[in-house]
């Protein structure tokens, strides 16, 4: 905890609040969030949250979300091999060993996280998000059952950009890295737009059986079919493919890190295996929203996804066909004297119902053999929510939101029994209330507390895992949050530094397991006690100009601190109380500097400093600590009246640590360690319109 307080204090970075420079104005715009309906300033916003926006996320190398993600203090995101990501927001990766569980996802307002609870993230491509909005901590109030927090993703296509622009984005790059992405947005009318977003990328790997391939095509398409109504179509496609090479014990990882897992005398190896995911979706959904009156709005959404899945694997080879389908509506009633009083109340529901057949078979090399098991299941949630909130003299703001919660899903055996109906397990409904308030102390610093319940069933992927067995004695999460925080800015927004202090009680934490095979199954722990820092500073040394050598240098930094706990935890005879939690260090510091010069040239350095990570409940095998690197030069000028290049290139981890992006938990045999790749560069150009 020492170092990373000396590492925060002694070096700066370009936080999440980037926004990129218009013009040669010394006030910057004021940050905003989308997170009740609404966008509400950051400053005054109760919850503590995070922004991704368009400028944090061009300052990245293009071709992963991870970095831009892990500028949010108390966010961790991970990727285990390209295309495999992982991701927790303040909490552990017990629950997500191989994907995203315990957040509920949204793309405009379509869930992506579906009724059986899992997200499937890493089917977006980067260059087809124009921002991202991260609600830390839970909130299940207005976004239905998490214990984790809520991520609100604007596409690319819902600016406010009229006319006609596009644009081409070509880059490549070590380990076999190559990336395409096309992007066009049109008017035909005045009261229609659409864009639409095409994309493909690949890459070898830096380990053997790693390699990757995503392409994706995503369209948003608005109809402002009378000045307060609008009709939007969201749709995106995406076929991804990447194989996994698995984990290495120590030894294999100080021997050779590229190496896949090996075979044993009993279990074959990755790469015999051809170990991997093929994931084909379509997720697309229609969004009404209409403004009734200056006081009334009503919002009704529309959606359904199917997913095409393959994942052959070490001991077996599986394949899952899904669909999902749902909607939500909700009422928006604001009324008052924004000078005095200002109130405005929510009222709405969300309900999705999903299914998934899923068949094991033996894998012989990649090729599916004799039929293991076979199992249907299906899920069911709903929840109602209520909010009101009051905004007094552009002061004090207070709100109070409740929703109601309900989870139930159903599972029967094709194979090797064959069962005509359908066994359901019910769980009771759950109310998850929040109460927060906001007070500008000054005009530049306020201070907010809250107090909300967190929720979490299990997802369909743990309640039947990869030991083929439905384990129906698995409970939800829950516990209570609470949270105090403060925000301040300079008059000119030149300065900006949110703090935030929390306290997390869970009960009946769901936690991984592994069974001799290596196939994972899931169970209850006790309590998990969660204390936590988190502290986001940056600043324009030099402010945005266009005279002088110097265009503008932003530093900042963001730290977090993680005191993490078990509590009662027992599995068998081993008691793991007081532990530090498996899968979370306990400080990360992320940090860099962006400096603009003369002829559009700019520099963005990024430093990630985390601490060491328990790999283990018992807390016997550690992942050492390291300091992750990346760099990135673009140049920009125009060709004409219409058409910008730009130029780019840059680098990661070089340092050239060694380290492992996305450890394996508890693992058996202790292979615990998917080494990261070792110092790497990039480059390409984009042509925009």
């Amino acid at each position: 905890m020492i170092r990373a307080i000396t590492f925060f204090f002694a070096t700066f970075s370009v936080s999440c609040f980037a926004q990129p420079v218009k013009d040669t104005t010394t006030h910057l715009e004021e940050v905003t969030v989308r997170a009740y309906f609404v966008d509400e300033p950051l400053l005054r916003l109760t919850t503590s949250a995070g922004v991704v926006g368009r400028g944090t996320l061009e300052q990245q190398s293009g071709h992963s979300l991870v970095p831009a993600f892990n500028t949010v203090p108390g966010v961790r995101m991970e990727e285990r091999s390209p295309g495999s990501y992982r991701l927790s927001l303040r909490g552990s990766l017990l629950r997500s060993p191989f994907g995203v569980r315990n957040v509920k996802i949204y793309l405009d307002e379509i869930p992506l996280t579906d009724a059986g609870g899992n997200t499937y993230l890493n089917l977006l491509d980067p260059d087809g998000v124009d921002r991202i909005d991260v609600l830390k901590g839970p909130d299940g109030s207005l976004f239905g059952a998490n214990s984790g927090g809520v991520v609100l993703i604007r596409p690319e296509g819902m600016g406010e950009d009229n006319g006609y622009n596009g644009s081409l984005r070509v880059n490549g790059g070590s380990f076999g890295l190559f990336q395409e992405q096309l992007s066009v947005k049109f008017n035909p009318s005045p009261t229609y737009q659409f864009g639409v977003n095409q994309a493909y990328q690949r890459a070898d790997g830096y380990r053997e059986n790693s390699a990757m391939t995503r392409a994706t095509f995503q369209t948003v398409q608005r109809w402002n079919y009378m000045p307060t109504g609008e009709l939007r179509l969201i749709a995106l496609y995406s076929d991804l493919q990447y194989r996994t090479p698995g984990g290495l014990t120590e030894a294999q990882y100080a021997e050779n890190p590229r190496f896949a897992r090996p075979a044993t005398a009993a279990i074959p190896g990755a790469a015999e295996q051809q170990a991997g995911i093929i994931n084909k979706s379509l997720i697309g959904g229609l969004v009404h929203d209409v403004q009734i009156s200056d006081k009334f709005k009503h919002v009704f959404s529309i959606f359904g996804t199917h997913t095409d899945f393959s994942n052959p694997f070490i001991t077996n080879y599986e394949v899952r066909d899904e669909y999902n389908f749902g909607v939500r509506t909700y009422l928006d009633y604001a009324a008052g004297n924004p000078d005095a009083f200002l109130w405005r109340f929510n009222a709405g529901l969300e309900w999705q119902q999903g299914g998934t057949d899923i068949a094991n078979y033996d894998n012989h090399g990649g090729s599916k053999g004799d039929e293991q098991a076979i199992d249907a299941l299906k899920s069911h949630q709903h929840f109602y929510f209520v909010r009101l909130s009051a905004d007094v003299r552009n002061r004090l703001t207070m709100e109070a939101s409740l929703s109601l919660n309900y989870y139930r899903y159903g599972y029967k055996s094709d194979f090797p029994i064959s069962e005509p109906l359908f066994t359901d397990r019910r769980f009771d409904a759950e109310w998850m209330p929040r109460a927060a308030l906001s007070y500008m102390f000054m005009p530049q610093l306020s201070g907010r507390l809250s107090v909300s319940r967190g929720y979490s069933p299990p997802t369909i992927a743990e309640i039947r895992p990869s030991d083929n067995i439905v384990n129906t004695a698995l409970e939800a999460e829950t516990g209570w949050n609470y949270e105090a925080g403060f925000r301040w800015q300079t008059p000119n927004r030149h300065v900006f530094v949110d703090g935030a202090v929390f306290y997390y009680r869970m009960e009946d934490a769901i936690i991984r397991q592994l069974r001799e095979t290596g196939a994972e199954f899931f169970d209850n722990a006790g309590g998990v006690i969660q204390r936590g820092v988190e502290l986001s500073a940056v600043a324009w040394v030099v402010e945005p100009r266009r005279q002088g050598v110097l265009r503008g240098v932003q530093v900042g930094t963001n730290l977090t601190l993680s005191r993490f706990r078990f509590g009662n935890y027992r599995v068998a005879d081993d008691d793991f109380t007081g532990n530090n939690l498996t899968g979370v260090p306990g400080s990360t510091v992320v940090s860099s500097l962006l400096i603009r010069f003369p002829f559009e040239i700019s520099g963005y350095v990024l430093h990630n400093y985390t601490a060491a990570i328990p790999l283990n409940d018992a807390n016997t095998v550690f992942a050492d600590p390291y300091h992750l690197l990346q760099a990135k030069v673009k140049w920009e000028t125009a060709l004409n009246q219409r058409l910008t290049l730009q130029v780019f290139a840059g680098g990661d981890n070089l340092l050239n640590q060694r380290y492992s992006l996305g450890n394996d938990i508890n693992a058996f045999g202790g292979r615990f360690f998917n080494a990261a790749a070792p110092r790497n560069f990039y480059g390409g150009v984009v042509l925009r319109y």
